[in-house]
């Protein structure tokens, strides 16, 4: 005997309820406490299961109508339930449990809504960002970008296969669009590559060409345009590209190298000029005024007959025996002396004028002028160098050929007038 149940003397197995007692079962395999206690468990085992539903209706999780499908079943059990225990009780759970799950229907058929109208929005969302890559030239970014578009649309869930599918058009047309305009760009780009490759294969032997020259600055020149039309070029196929610059480089540097070393030698010669050219100037320079107008005008002989020297060093030199000349020239009358160019450019400038006189003589006299046109190349160089474009002079009529025979006047002012 139970508050819930009794067996009775036959077997009879029979459960309380508030509409009196019915029989749920018989007992026959030991005393009747044992019967009670296996129909007890049949009770527990229904009011776990309400237990369940009860917490997955409070956690949110799942849908709610499967919650009340459920507890649907189990009320509709209840009444013939082979179970002792306060039924009545887990009659009203039940009950309660059904008032709470057509709330949460409601609730969830409302989120489900919300949320597929998400779905929908981030589907769409990708399905337009495909479809402004398919118009996009970075190849690379655009192309994996495409690609893995596609994983996160498998991401999204709760869309209607109709709505799904309508969007996936949409990216799947932007794919074929961005695939044919790169194909078509790089098939574009492979012929260019072509004609670039072909004109870079020109230029190398046209480089080639003028590795072995020693006519340093046309040829230096000559190099800084074809390193022009090169980045004009547009590059080749990538298997030749690095070949052809290596054999273009390589002859670039084997004039430059050539042409560095060979300046590097002159420049070797240069510096026993540059110690002549020292100790002339520093002779100058400890002249006195006006005591030493005489020796000066042979120093200044000297010095032009000592040659070129480093070019790190001739505009210093030039403008210190520039002052030289400047102290010695006292207040004589220097007014056709250009105010705005240095003493050193006018006495460059005087020097030209003579020897351009000197060859004319020569040649209208038929005498050798490789010496004079030596001196005045080198003139014409350093003029250059300070910066003043120098144009060979047109050639003289007779007449005045002639006449330039005759000895020049001083080339540049003395310090004496």
């Amino acid at each position: 005997m139970s508050e819930w149940g009794r067996v009775t003397d036959d077997g009879t197995v029979y459960v309380k309820t508030a509409d009196g007692e019915r029989v749920v079962g018989s007992w026959h395999a030991g005393p009747p406490e044992q019967g009670l206690a296996h129909f007890a468990r049949r009770y527990e085992q229904l009011a776990t299961e309400v237990t369940i539903l009860e917490a997955r209706l409070r956690s949110g999780n799942g849908d709610p109508g499967q919650v009340a499908t459920s507890a649907e079943r189990l009320k509709e059990g209840l009444p013939t339930a082979a179970a002792v225990g306060d039924l009545d009780a887990l009659g009203r759970r039940v009950d309660a449990l059904l008032e709470k799950t057509a709330s949460a229907v409601e609730e969830h058929k409302l989120a489900r809504a919300a949320a597929r109208e998400d779905a929908v929005s981030v589907l769409t969302a990708l399905a337009e960002e495909a479809e402004k890559l398919a118009a996009s030239s970075s190849w690379k970014d655009a192309g994996e970008r495409l690609r893995t578009l596609g994983q996160d649309w498998k991401r999204v869930t709760g869309v209607d296969k109709k709505s799904a599918d309508a969007l996936w058009e949409r990216v799947a047309g932007a794919r074929a669009r961005f695939a044919e305009r790169r194909t078509t760009h790089f098939g574009a780009l492979e012929k260019q590559r072509s004609v670039s490759q072909e004109r870079k294969e020109r230029l190398v032997k046209d480089a080639e060409k003028l590795a072995s020259s020693t006519d340093w600055k046309p040829t230096a020149d000559a190099f800084k345009a074809l390193m022009a039309d090169w980045k004009a070029a547009g590059r080749a196929p990538r298997e030749v590209e690095d070949t052809l610059w290596g054999a273009f480089k390589a002859a670039q540097d084997t004039f430059f190298q050539a042409r560095s070393a060979a300046f590097a030698e002159k420049d070797e010669e240069f510096r026993g000029n540059q110690q002549v050219k020292e100790e002339i100037l520093a002779e100058a320079e400890a002249l006195e005024v006006p005591g030493g107008k005489a020796r000066l005008r042979q120093l200044q002989e000297k010095w032009d007959a000592a040659g070129k020297v480093p070019r790190e060093v001739m505009k210093s030199l030039e403008d210190r025996f520039a002052k030289v000349e400047e102290k010695f020239r006292g207040t004589a009358d220097t007014s056709h002396v250009k105010t705005t160019e240095s003493t050193f450019v006018v006495r460059l400038r005087e020097k030209v004028a003579d020897l351009e006189k000197k060859l004319a003589a020569a040649q209208a006299a038929g005498r050798p002028t490789g010496d004079v046109e030596a001196q005045l190349e080198t003139q014409r160089e350093w003029l250059a160098q300070a910066g003043v474009p120098v144009e060979p002079p047109a050639a003289e009529p007779p007449a005045a050929a002639a006449a330039s025979t005759k000895k020049p006047t001083t080339a540049w002012v003395r310090a004496d007038g």
